[in-house]
């Protein structure tokens, strides 16, 4: 497959209230073609309700999201334009796979070539025929992805992709979205698990009580837990503690030799120490976690009230 052109998402300043209660507010970010980009938020950040505003599904209250600069609802064909998994069970189990497809692909003036296309490119073929009330749930997340698939489209949107998919599942819709946004596509992927994410995104959206938290690269989000840093180990510990202190860094000991180091590189940390004629026994990056970095960076925009949204 081959997108025909690029693709490209733009919320700006995206606001959704229900009530009294604001599920997004003022939220602006970018998914790029050509990259995979993680949607990240604790349970009430606002993630489904902004996915729905791109899909035209909810009607935002100030703001917009447009895909390649139109709203969705203004795109005629819309699986040509974009391709989005949201629900895997919201199917009608009394049809067949083949005949979901088919339906779709007639609604949006697609070939039927391309039903057998994307249940191939799905490893559902052999049971195209078999109706979908019998599948499971890794079966309909794998349907999901292929209706997603079906018009080719730049744009794509996948709200927990591999809820229910088996360790080798998961390793292929990792191997597939990184094979999409290699064609140029922009891939948005909304997951709670952190593990997923590092292994598959290029790029975070991460939000929380429906603001934006940061959007930047994996790296660089992971980089700002407190566990990353630079790992030391030199005999003269207590004078290369108050030489990187000087220097600007946050400096902890770790016992008689050792020291964590934030706010200096690594090789910088090293250029000191010979320049000050610092022996060291042992030098190293420590980089935090996806889980760890999320966690604490997400820690004061948790919403756990009733009635979360996600």
């Amino acid at each position: 497959m081959c997108a025909s052109v690029v693709g490209v998402i733009r919320v700006s300043g995206l606001s959704k209230r229900y009530g009294d209660v604001l599920a997004v507010h003022d939220l602006t970010f970018t998914v790029p073609p050509g990259r995979v980009t993680g949607f990240l938020g604790p349970n009430g950040a606002g993630k489904s309700t902004t996915l729905r505003m791109i899909l035209g599904l909810n009607r935002p209250s100030s703001g917009t999201a447009t895909i390649n600069g139109r709203p969705f609802a203004h795109l005629r064909a819309g699986l040509r334009h974009v391709g989005a998994l949201l629900d895997a069970n919201d199917v009608h189990g009394g049809r067949s796979a083949a005949a979901h497809l088919s339906a779709l692909a007639r609604g949006n003036g697609l070939p039927r070539r391309r039903v057998h296309e994307v249940l191939a490119e799905v490893r559902l073929a052999g049971v195209a025929g078999r109706r979908l009330g019998g599948f499971s749930l890794g079966m309909r997340q794998r349907l999901g992805i292929a209706t997603a698939l079906l018009g080719d489209p730049p744009v794509l949107l996948f709200d927990e992709p591999v809820n229910g998919l088996d360790p080798e599942g998961v390793r292929w819709v990792r191997d597939l979205f990184r094979r999409l946004a290699a064609e140029g596509r922009a891939v948005l992927v909304s997951s709670h698990l952190m593990s997923e994410v590092e292994h598959t995104a290029d790029r975070l959206v991460v939000i929380g009580r429906g603001e934006l938290i940061a959007e930047e690269s994996v790296a660089e989000f992971a980089a700002r837990g407190s566990r990353a840093g630079v790992s030391v180990r030199t005999p003269a510990a207590a004078e290369l503690a108050a030489l990187l202190t000087r220097a600007g860094a946050a400096v902890t000991a770790e016992g008689v030799d050792a020291l964590t180091v934030t706010g200096l590189s690594a090789p910088r940390v090293g250029e000191l120490a010979h320049t000050h004629g610092i022996v060291l026994h042992g030098l190293a990056t420590r980089t935090a976690s996806l889980e760890q970095a999320f966690m604490e960076l997400t820690a004061d925009r948790a919403d756990h009230r009733a009635g979360e949204r996600r």
